[in-house]
């Protein structure tokens, strides 16, 4: 059964109880009520009759008297009497009684005062309410009384209340179900579209549907939008589950094609050495021995480079795949401008054919960056080490200052530069711009390392460059202002 149906038969079941409690409680108050006013009736009839009804002994015999058959009183003449004498066993009757010519049962001697005082019975099929008590003169129980009143009219009231009771809850049960099972569908129907929502992200891969509802903000609404907002953060996490799946096919792929390079070539070099160092002298080479020793030092050379650039690939694929998994490094309050200082001091010494320009680093003097000392320099090596690798020409310009509680590290290059669009994706594993393939060595990883490190320093870095004019990196990170215990 569906919720709808349960939460209908649950109303009506309660309504159903509501109503019969109620219409109870109705039909016994009249019931009570009607009947009390007919028995009040009776009983005050009944003390206006206790003077006649023993008139006096005649004869020996006591001679009895109703006193309603001479009656002008209205509400006398509704009452039928009953007098009935032990003695003689004979009725004294009322005419009203006597024109049914019917009698009420009288019970026997040995039960006349055992008798309920009221009780109802028919005569031809009319319904009375009657009075009944015993007379007793003397101790000795000499008749017996009996007054009533024709209840055809309260029988046909009660009997119509119970009609319009039952016919109106019997109406208001089924309106309450019909209803109530509509309220029921349409307070339920939002949540049907919850159910047609999932089902559809269930049997496809769409998790951009929202379900749509303009209703109140009740526990439904409620409800959806917390669906809504379920879907939202699932339709994120989806998008970066592809983007990470993404990067993660274009980071295997690019790291076999890096691979492959320097793998091709040691292999190229060890089979030829192979064969220059082969026994048997119809595989070796027919050069004579100088050569044959050049050729063999340049094999040498060139696996030993080869065996360099892909342990700088592994170490560098380590590093990012360390940033990967959430791991980072200690921090601590270092001195910039000591730091700066011996970076450019070092950077000196790296291969190079552009002009090496260092600024004023006195700018830096009592500034401090929480960050790692190791770490910032090897991220400053790496913008210089590109700057250099793509200025054939020209000059490299390292410097630093300061603007609003940031160090700005600047290392600007007059190189070869790149185009705008490009900029953006430089910072991605393995990306190189197209003018520098196959130009300048490389493996597309060191700006990647680099971001990762600024960001974990939670600093920023600005890029401006131009096709054939060169690239300047701004690095932005935060001053701390330690005290001077520190």
């Amino acid at each position: 059964m569906s919720i709808r149906w349960r939460l209908t038969a649950w109303y009506t079941c309660i309504l159903a109880v509501t109503l019969i409690l109620f219409g109870s409680a109705v039909y016994g108050v009249v019931h009570y009520n009607t009947y009390s006013e007919i028995k009040k009736k009776i009983t005050d009839q009944r003390k206006q009759m206790q003077t006649n009804i023993i008139v006096g002994i005649s004869q020996g015999q006591l001679k009895f008297d109703l006193g309603l058959e001479t009656t002008t009183d209205f509400q006398s003449s509704q009452i039928f009497g009953q007098l009935h004498n032990y003695q003689n066993n004979q009725n004294l009757v009322t005419n009203n009684l006597a024109d049914l010519k019917k009698l009420f049962p009288v019970p026997a001697t040995t039960n006349a005062t055992k008798v309920k005082q009221f009780e109802r019975y028919k005569l031809n099929g009319n319904p009375f309410l009657v009075y009944q008590e015993p007379l007793i003169y003397k101790d000795q129980l000499i008749g017996f009384l009996q007054l009533a009143v024709w209840t055809g009219h309260e029988e046909e009231l009660l009997r119509l209340l119970r009609s319009i009771l039952i016919m109106s809850a019997t109406i208001m049960l089924l309106m309450a179900t019909t209803f109530g099972l509509f309220l029921a569908r349409k307070s339920i129907a939002p949540i049907g579209k919850v159910i047609e929502a999932a089902d559809q992200i269930q049997n496809g891969s769409d998790l951009s549907v929202r379900i749509a509802y303009d209703g109140p903000q009740d526990e439904v609404g409620q409800l959806i939008n917390t669906v809504n907002n379920m879907l939202g953060r699932m339709e994120g996490f989806y998008k970066n589950l592809e983007d990470s799946y993404a990067a993660q096919r274009r980071f295997v792929s690019d790291a076999s094609h890096e691979l492959r390079t320097p793998l091709t070539t040691i292999r190229g070099n060890v089979d030829l050495l192979q064969k220059m160092w082969s026994k048997d002298d119809s595989d070796r080479p027919n050069i004579d021995e100088a050569t044959l020793h050049t050729m063999s030092l340049e094999a040498v050379s060139d696996i030993a480079d080869e065996s360099k650039r892909m342990s700088r690939l592994v170490s560098d694929m380590l590093s990012l795949a360390r940033a990967d998994t959430g791991r980072t490094f200690e921090k601590e309050p270092v001195p910039l401008e000591i730091l700066v200082e011996e970076v450019a001091r070092r950077a000196q010494m790296l291969p190079r054919q552009a002009e090496w320009i260092t600024g004023d680093f006195s700018v830096l003097n009592g500034i401090y960056i929480n960050g790692n000392k190791d770490y910032m320099q090897q991220m400053l090596f790496i913008f210089i080490e590109n700057a250099f690798k793509y200025t054939p020409a020209g000059e490299v310009v390292f410097d630093a200052f300061i603007f609003k509680n940031q160090v700005g590290i600047r290392i600007a290059d007059t190189g070869i530069g790149m185009d705008k669009e490009e900029v953006p994706y430089i910072f991605d594993r393995f990306y190189r711009a197209d003018q520098s393939r196959g130009v300048t060595e490389g493996i597309g990883l060191g700006l990647s390392i680099a971001k990762w490190i600024i960001d974990e320093l939670e600093g920023s870095v600005e890029v401006v460059t131009r096709q054939g004019e060169g690239t300047t990196f701004v690095i932005w990170l935060p001053i701390v202002f330690p005290t001077p215990l520190e």
